[in-house]
């Protein structure tokens, strides 16, 4: 994502310690801690640890007007699942989401946050989960927050 005023790099994720991508827009002040989950199930998750990295950074840039810690979500185009003991692939839609989770500074807690295939956000803490409903961010090289691809014909 180099394009106009943004620049971003992909950091090496949770080997390393870091977010997975760290997006800059110098010009106006912008900076973004991604965390990028991908999957072929219903549901994907973003673990304590991942979303604590990615506060880290972005309390470490003080400096930029607006920091963001957004959470990439990428449903695949084919579904996984077990049937009989065996696992089978299904086709539907590769749906992604781009969601601010900046409430997650202002938690005592850190939950773990799952993120379901329709969109919806959820807070997991022990055994309790809360609607989170985290809002949906326009990615810079995207011209909706959300960006469904259909199927081939």
């Amino acid at each position: 994502m180099n394009n106009g005023h943004w620049h971003a790099r992909r950091l090496g994720g949770s080997s390393t310690g870091l977010p997975d991508i760290i997006a800059v827009n110098n010009s106006d002040g912008i900076l973004l801690t991604i965390e990028a989950k991908s999957g072929t199930s219903d549901i994907l998750y973003v673990p304590q640890d991942q979303l604590e990295r990615c506060l880290m950074i972005r309390n470490m840039f003080g400096i930029y007007r607006q920091r963001h810690i957004i959470l990439a979500f990428k449903f695949m185009s084919k579904k996984r699942f077990r049937r009989k003991n065996k696992t089978v692939y299904e086709n539907r839609k590769l749906v992604e989401y781009y969601k601010v989770a900046d409430v997650i500074a202002e938690m005592s807690v850190m939950p773990i946050i799952k993120c379901t295939y329709g969109g919806s956000t959820y807070a997991i803490y022990k055994n309790k989960t809360m609607d989170l409903n985290l809002p949906d961010y326009s990615m810079p090289f995207h011209k909706t927050a959300q960006h469904v691809v259909p199927l081939p014909q």
